[in-house]
C-alpha cells in the first residue's frame, strides 16, 4: 500500500514552466513503476509518462521533447519537468503506480497554462 502526494501546479502562461512533484508514503525503490496521468476538463484521463525502476521512461508523443522525468528514490519520489507549456497541456495531473496488482493514485494537481 502507498499514498501518493502531487504539488507544484499553478498558473503558467503558454511557453512558460512548471515542475510537479509525486512525494510516496512508502520507499519507490523496489516498485517497478510509476506514472503521471492527466485529465482536461471534459476528457478521458491520459497517459503522460512512465519510468520504471531502472529509469526507462515513455513519453506521450504530445509530450516529448518539453516533458522529462525522474524519480529520486532517496527522497520518496517523482518529479514531472515541464518546459514550453501550451495551452492544451491545462488539466488535473495525477500520479499514479501499482503494487501487487492495485492502483493508487494522488489527489492529483491542477496546471493551467493561460495568458
Amino acid at each position: 500500500q502507498v499514498q501518493l502526494v502531487e504539488s507544484g501546479g499553478g498558473l503558467v502562461q503558454p511557453g512558460g514552466s512548471l515542475t510537479l512533484s509525486c512525494t510516496a508514503s512508502r520507499s519507490i525503490f523496489s516498485i517497478n513503476r510509476m506514472a503521471w496521468y492527466r485529465q482536461a476538463p471534459g476528457k478521458e484521463r491520459e497517459l503522460v509518462v512512465t519510468i520504471t525502476r531502472t529509469g526507462i521512461t515513455d513519453y506521450a508523443d504530445s509530450v516529448k521533447g518539453r516533458f522529462s522525468i525522474s524519480r529520486d528514490a532517496g527522497k520518496n519520489a517523482v518529479f514531472l519537468q515541464m518546459i514550453s507549456l501550451k495551452p492544451e497541456d491545462t488539466a488535473v495531473y495525477y500520479c499514479n503506480t501499482a503494487i501487487d496488482g492495485l492502483s493508487y493514485w494522488g489527489q492529483g494537481t491542477q496546471v493551467t497554462v493561460s495568458s
